[in-house]
């Protein structure tokens, strides 16, 4: 699996309406983003019952009103279309999978 990246405000909602989705809300221009990218990638491949998706903040400014993301990088874990927790700012892969583990069951 890999990362889907989230263009419209429609795309997300039918790609979060299902299952338990994290949801990386970042900016190209942000350091932490472009150091959580890769590890957020390799989490895809391993942890197979999470949808991994991304939103460019810069291109959706509806969803960063609608979740009040406020600084990036910003982790959003949903379940069923319902936002179940957030994180913001930098998680090494060992904390970022015991997010997704703690918020996917």
């Amino acid at each position: 699996m890999s990362v889907k990246e989230i263009n419209t405000v429609s795309e997300f909602q039918k790609s979060i309406d299902e299952g338990v989705s994290l949801v990386d809300f970042y900016a190209v221009w942000c350091g932490p983003c472009k150091m959580l990218s890769p590890i957020i990638e390799s989490l895809s491949g391993t942890i197979k019952d999470v949808k991994f998706l991304k939103v460019d903040v810069d291109k959706n400014e509806e969803l960063i009103y609608q979740y009040q993301i406020q600084a990036m990088p910003t982790i959003c874990i949903f379940k069923d279309g319902k936002l179940v927790d957030k994180n913001v700012g930098f998680l090494p892969e060992v904390a970022l999978k015991k997010f997704i583990e703690k918020n996917k069951n």
